[in-house]
């Protein structure tokens, strides 16, 4: 990197006054020069690209910085140490001030001070610098260090866009040598995404393929790593946008877009998850869901009619195959009109949901944004006469074709909207729908693809057409289902699933990564998709297990089943012109298989909800690629296939046809192989043994990992004890365990309990601390303590002060004990 020592001087927070001084003689030499042409479109200039000129100018307001060239105007913010805002008008007047990614931007920095030489202008914290160098107007980033992490190749420019108003904006980076670059959302593309240029466009990408872009999220974010250190560019422009990663120019990376402004916000690291976190303080966490939400859930297009819902849940049950949550498709309403029931089919749907609730199942049903034209029907009539229906430039409606045949469209841009869309989940929540289902919201039109350009949106009071709104339609479609639901179900948390997004959307929803195929190429693509997400912001995602479209076999639905077990969300699903795909479709081995990995996923569900916690509390991703563990080590960076369930358990897929081994990368430290107890010392590749019944999976050594017993569903018996597997370790390592309700927003009020345990050992001893912060009280007593891959045989364990004689050494050296779940301290000694 490059290292910059300014010599310079405070400013001392004053604002940099400069004085225009208007000679008369040049008013006079210009009005002399001025002369009427007969065609006064001979003096218009052509339309080009316009850059930044020299800066001369700065004034300060609070915590924002402006800097004119006498023309343009850039805007510099402090947000906190970390994070640093950048705006650019072209001709010195911002657009107002909104982001639906952004809800409220809050100053949080400690200090900050504008310094001024001659060479450049420079907004400094106590942890990056801003530089906005005077000679060119380039703007660069530096560390506390003076390590330049980010700087300009190219001044910022725009042209102006004749056809709509306003401006093209661009931005222009230099790509270093080594740079690596990742996030974007759902990509299908290698997880390192240098040499690539993407596009943001929500788009209905039905069997997508390898590299095709866009689909149908846009999270304009993305990380790179230079030398070992971090930052983040959220480029937060909700119009179609595109990123190069030194694809056209290998010296350079850049992000533009076709209207709006050159916003973006500067994030630094030095860590990927440092990274990630103050994205999060941004956009926002994932709210807690509700605990069934991460069971297994089974969909499909459709399970029509109601017996045939019964049966595949029946199925389920007989199967002995855990299972929370079951889907209703575009056929349980009647001609595909939102918020209704063939009755035909559905007769009775709330007597049908309570059978379904009383054996364990949550109802999740589908909702689409297109409504029928049809005045006799309800929802309809209501968004006519309330004019809540998007509209084209010359007021006509925006209507197109979707299920339904003709439909119209609300704009969910419009508070007004929302809350009347939100309403409308009432009927359904009475009958007991559990979770809701937002498809088709990129928003997908037959034939045309999407909405015209001249559609007006209401945006929030600050208008916009289609241009605008087009990327945020789907998260405000979600974002008035979330709200909607959490007003009617009062104190119980909304399940939500969106299929299109931006940047923010983790606040309303979880997602998956749509209509995939049935073929080992896109078990891979999944894999990638799902760790891409989780750095992205959007922690809560998942595949259709098994592939939408197109016919798995037998092996690939059970080693999709086995990634989808440590997926945090976990749903099959496939389309009507294919064969069923439930977890027993296939027949043994495979059901034998798929039942024990779904277990699995039954038995891990408290660790996985205490993951969910550190996201939402703490902005920690769920997934974490091997590079956000070892970002210093470059061969890292193009490592794709292995990736952690939170920081303790490691997952490796099995993602080719008959692979009965394969290798996979342990990141330093040591590693208990998940299924033999064997410890393995990591900072290298292993070959692992990966016959069809397992796949390789670790747990870093000194790991606490809670287990539940195995239920057909979540709640179906009262816990009595809770298990913890702990894992030896011959140094200090910390774990968690989040407790609450699993279904109310009581943890908002601090109703909750964190437990953390410290583990520690040596040749002759292993010793764990717990400790606990919280107002919750588990209603079981104690802890089934399971110890794993002690040095030696255990002759002591004390307790709180205790001996304690009930014990048992097994034959693969585990050691077992009993003891209240109150503990502050437990001593095996040898």
């Amino acid at each position: 990197m490059e290292s910059i020592t300014p010599n310079e001087e405070p400013v001392n927070n004053k604002l940099v006054e400069s004085e225009n001084i208007v000679e008369t003689e040049n008013i006079v030499e210009e009005e002399e020069e001025f002369h009427h042409l007969n065609n006064p479109a001979d003096g218009i200039k052509p339309i080009i690209k316009k850059y930044l000129g020299t800066p001369n100018h700065a004034d300060q307001l609070g915590n924002k910085f402006f800097f004119t060239d006498g023309d343009a105007k850039v805007e510099v913010v402090v947000v906190t140490d970390l994070i640093i805002r950048v705006r650019l008008a072209p001709h010195g007047v911002f657009l107002d001030e909104f982001s639906y990614a952004v809800p409220k931007l809050e100053h949080k920095a400690a200090e900050f001070t504008l310094f001024e030489d001659e060479n450049e202008f420079r907004v400094a914290t106590k942890s990056i610098n801003c530089h906005i160098r005077k000679q060119d107007f380039f703007i660069s980033f530096s560390d506390s260090n003076s390590r330049v992490t980010s700087t300009d190749a190219v001044p910022m420019h725009w042209e102006e866009n004749v056809k709509f108003g306003g401006y093209y904006v661009f931005c222009t980076k230099t790509c270093h040598t080594d740079e690596s670059f990742f996030g974007l959302g759902d990509k299908p593309t290698e997880f390192n995404l240098r040499g690539k240029r993407l596009k943001n466009w929500n788009t209905d990408a039905y069997s997508f393929q390898w590299n095709q872009d866009p689909l149908y999220r846009s999270i304009p974010f993305y990380i790179s790593v230079n030398e070992g250190v971090a930052h983040g560019i959220f480029f937060d422009n909700t119009f179609k946008a595109q990123f190069d990663f030194g694809a056209e120019d290998t010296t350079k990376t850049s992000f533009w877009a076709d209207g709006g402004e050159l916003q973006y916000y500067y994030i630094h690291g030095p860590h990927m998850m440092d990274v990630v976190k103050s994205y999060h303080t941004l956009t926002g966490t994932h709210p807690m869901p509700p605990l069934w939400a991460l069971g297994y859930h089974q969909c499909r297009w459709s399970y029509y009619p109601e017996s045939k819902v019964k049966k595949i849940t029946r199925g389920f049950r007989e199967n002995k195959i855990p299972c929370d949550g079951i889907y209703l498709d575009i056929d349980y309403m009647d001609g595909y009109r939102c918020f209704t029931w063939n009755r035909k089919y559905f007769p009775d749907p709330k007597k049908m949901i309570s059978e379904l609730a009383a054996d364990g199942f949550k109802t999740v049903v589908i909702i689409d944004p297109g409504i029928r034209v049809d005045d006799n029907y309800e929802v309809f009539k209501q968004g006519k006469e309330n004019r809540y229906f998007c509209r084209r430039s010359d007021d006509y409606f925006m209507e197109g074709h979707v299920w339904p045949g003709r439909c119209q469209f609300p704009d969910f841009t419009n508070p007004e909207v929302r809350t009347w869309w939100g309403g409308l989940f009432d009927e359904l929540v009475q009958m007991g729908v559990a979770g809701v289902w937002n498809d088709m919201n990129e928003p997908a039109v037959f034939g045309a693809g999407t909405f015209p350009d001249d559609v007006r949106h209401q945006y929030d009071g600050f208008r916009g057409s289609h241009r605008k709104a087009h990327n945020v339609y789907g998260m405000q479609m979600v974002r008035s289902t979330y709200e909607g639901l959490r007003n009617i179900m009062k104190n119980k948390r909304p399940f939500t699933i969106t299929r299109a997004g931006y940047s923010g959307v983790q606040r309303f929803s979880s997602v998956w990564t749509g209509d995939n195929v049935a073929s080992w190429e896109h078990l891979k693509i999944g894999n990638i998709q799902c760790q891409r997400l989780s750095v992205s912001g959007i922690p809560f995602c998942g595949t259709d297990i098994g592939g939408f479209s197109g016919e798995p076999d037998g092996e690939l639905f059970t080693r999709w089943i086995q990634m989808g077990t440590f997926s945090p969300f976990m749903r099959a699903h496939s389309a009507g012109d294919t064969k069923e795909r439930e977890p027993w479709s296939f027949g043994e081995p495979y059901t034998a298989i798929n039942r024990k990995f779904i277990e699995l996923r039954y038995r891990l569900i408290p660790y996985l909800y205490s993951t969910f916690w550190e996201h939402h509390r703490y902005g920690f991703p769920i997934l974490r690629p091997i590079v956000m563990h070892e970002q210093d080590v470059k061969l890292n960076h193009y490592r794709q296939d292995e990736f952690t369930y939170g920081d303790k358990i490691l997952v490796c897929p099995v993602m080719e046809p008959g692979q009965t081994k394969r290798n996979v990368y342990l990141p330093k430290g040591k590693w208990f192989n998940f299924w033999t107890y064997e410890i393995l010392e990591g900072g290298k590749e292993v070959t692992v043994p990966t016959p069809l019944e397992t796949m390789p999976v670790f747990v870093k050594a000194g790991s606490v990992i809670p287990e539940y017993p195995v239920m057909q569903y979540v709640g179906q018996h009262e816990i009595e004890e809770v298990k913890l597997n702990i894992y030896y370790t011959d140094y200090e390592v910390n774990s968690f365990l989040f407790e609450d309700y699993g279904e109310t927003f009581a943890y908002e009020q601090d109703i909750y309990l964190e437990k953390k345990f410290v583990v520690n050992g040596n040749s002759r001893e292993l010793s764990i601390q717990q400790s606990m912060e919280g107002l919750y009280t588990p209603r079981y007593e104690g802890y089934h303590i399971n110890v794993i891959g002690l040095p030696f045989k255990p002759g002591k364990i004390i307790a709180d002060g205790k001996v304690v004689s009930d014990f048992i050494v097994n034959p693969d050296g585990t050691v077992e004990l009993k003891f209240s779940k109150n503990f502050k301290r437990i001593e095996i000694l040898r």
